[in-house]
């Protein structure tokens, strides 16, 4: 699968609406064939900075990023943000999340 990680330094004034302002793309990504998961969530230590964990079956990304919806974002999103989000995209084996082996809960 591609695994992918996203940081979004968002502007002050858009920080508590931002999952708002992103709700269509999320929901259209989420629909997409082959996408595994599109999941938001805000720094405990940053109240502007959103991470974005996303997964893709292979072959899925590359449609991902050739979507309608995607362009959109694309050129929609910046206006939000303090910065250019910083990355981290990487080919990982596995469809899905495994058990943490260090801890166990019954």
């Amino acid at each position: 699968m591609i695994f992918i990680v996203v940081k979004f330094k968002v502007k002050n004034e858009h920080a508590d609406n931002f999952p708002e302002l992103v709700r269509e793309f999320t929901e259209a990504t989420r629909a997409e064939p082959g996408n595994l998961w599109f999941d938001w969530s805000r720094s405990v230590e940053d109240p502007n900075e959103y991470v974005l964990v996303e997964a893709f079956k292979d072959d899925a990304a590359e449609a991902h990023v050739k979507s309608e919806h995607f362009k959109k974002a694309m050129q929609e999103q910046p206006q939000y943000l303090q910065e250019t989000p910083r990355i981290i995209s990487r080919q990982i084996e596995g469809e899905g999340w495994d058990e943490m082996g260090e801890m166990s809960v019954a």
